[in-house]
């Protein structure tokens, strides 16, 4: 049984099963919120949400049911329990879809993760299309996700990677993308929509834009971006976006690639096996449509419930609730550090609400600490429960730009309040003293 005929035939359940939910939308109660939360105690301030965030209960009761109730392979088992696994992993597909405003369920393509998404595109859609001399643009806040694909395509193809640089206040050089446009080489605009380093948000929509009245394509790592801000691909008119699960308080081990649906049915399969086959003989093979055309094997099916389940949860809040709950605490955290002697906030010089006139950021903060290795910092952090990332977080173009090895970065999620930002101060002044 395949996604086509999910849409077009509900199959039969026991009575007390049931995929559709109506989703309430509730009022952001911060302390509420992290009552769900079973890993979120008063003993760990959990401020590394870019690299993971947190499951709710809900999300883990669900991935466990899967596991408890209906353990079983999708798409071709013709009883009772395989039957439920294929339309609880189907209707995940609906979820993103609807989620993210794809026209189309047959444009998601469920991969192990955003890094996967997007050597999913470099390795089908760019071998089959890209030649010798054609350039893909790239920006210079990107995860290393969105640069070592395209790099590995210049070793074997000859495509030109051309970059586009930063502001001081972390803004994307649009006059720059402008005269690379100009060239005419461009085939395809690959950025970030939100840096995981400095949380500067590109103008995405603007880019599509001029990337398509240039003749190229564009591809959104919204790895970042995913749980911050509302995510229409309608609307945003790219042609390919990516991000994680476990990024938007669902379990690892599932990406999500959107593609245009025109794009993927001419796109050669990524990797080959069972699932993705219309017919194999002893000489050749020929592919189904997608999605099932990209998901080869074994699918992540646990992974989908789980993810199905954290965008029920997450949907229950208006964007608009959780951005100004979000925007408050990194105003608060950036008056917080910025108060700390020898403290360097990169990227941006402030952060409040746009009607200030100082720009918006989102997601998370990196700074420096002179005479103190992030490192260091972070280790004495930990022991005190405060959980932060230190290192070049996969950006080393970007941390090259700012003339820094590595950086140290709060990043925050839905369930943080300002009493967690608090011990933040005190707990770097502590550390400060014991290395001097």
């Amino acid at each position: 049984m395949t996604c086509e005929d999910i849409q077009k035939k509900k199959l039969s359940f026991p009575s007390d099963f049931e995929f559709s939910t109506i989703i309430i939308i509730m009022p952001l109660n911060p302390n509420q919120i992290r009552s769900q939360f079973p890993l979120l105690t008063e003993e760990i301030t959990y401020l590394d949400s870019a690299a993971t965030a947190q499951n709710p209960q809900s999300v883990i009761d669900a991935i466990n049911d899967f596991y408890k109730t209906y353990n079983s392979n999708v798409h071709r088992g013709l009883y009772p329990i395989s039957d439920k696994a294929t339309e609880a992993y189907e209707d995940a597909r609906l979820s993103v879809q609807s989620f993210i405003n794809a026209k189309d369920p047959s444009e998601i393509i469920f991969t192990g993760g955003c890094t996967e998404s997007i050597n999913l595109v470099a390795k089908s859609w760019g071998k089959a299309n890209l030649k010798k001399g054609d350039q893909v643009v790239l920006s210079i806040l990107e995860h290393h996700s969105n640069i070592t694909p395209w790099q590995q395509l210049k070793e074997e193809i000859g495509i030109e990677i051309e970059w586009i640089d930063i502001s001081e206040e972390g803004e994307l050089d649009i006059d720059q993308l402008d005269r690379v446009l100009s060239k005419g080489k461009v085939k395809l605009v690959s950025v970030t929509g939100q840096s995981n380093v400095i949380g500067v948000r590109p103008p995405i929509k603007e880019i599509t834009d001029k990337a398509h009245d240039a003749g190229a394509l564009t591809l959104v790592d919204a790895a970042q971006l995913i749980a911050h801000h509302k995510v229409d691909v309608q609307d945003l008119d790219c042609d390919f976006l990516a991000f994680s699960g476990h990024k938007l308080y669902g379990p690892t081990g599932i990406g999500v690639l959107y593609g245009n649906k025109e794009l993927l049915k001419n796109m050669p399969a990524f990797m080959t096996g069972g699932g993705m086959i219309k017919e194999v003989t002893k000489d050749s093979f020929t592919s189904t449509d997608p999605p099932e055309k990209f998901e080869a094997g074994t699918p992540p099916i646990a992974q989908a419930i789980g993810l199905k389940t954290a965008i029920e949860w997450l949907s229950q809040f208006k964007w608009k609730d959780i951005e100004e709950h979000e925007q408050g605490l990194l105003s608060f955290a950036f008056e917080e550090l910025s108060s700390i002697e020898r403290l360097n906030i990169i990227g941006v010089n402030g952060i409040r609400n746009p009607e200030s006139g100082i720009r918006k950021v989102s997601g998370c903060l990196g700074f420096t600490i002179e005479g103190v290795h992030p490192h260091d910092l972070t280790d004495l952090l930990g022991e005190k429960g405060i959980c932060m990332r230190a290192g070049h977080h996969c950006t080393q173009p970007l941390h090259d730009k700012l003339g820094i090895p590595a950086s140290t970065r709060l990043s925050i999620g839905i369930y943080n309040n300002e009493d967690e930002i608090k011990k933040v101060r005190p707990a770097i002044e502590e550390a400060i003293k014991i290395f001097e």
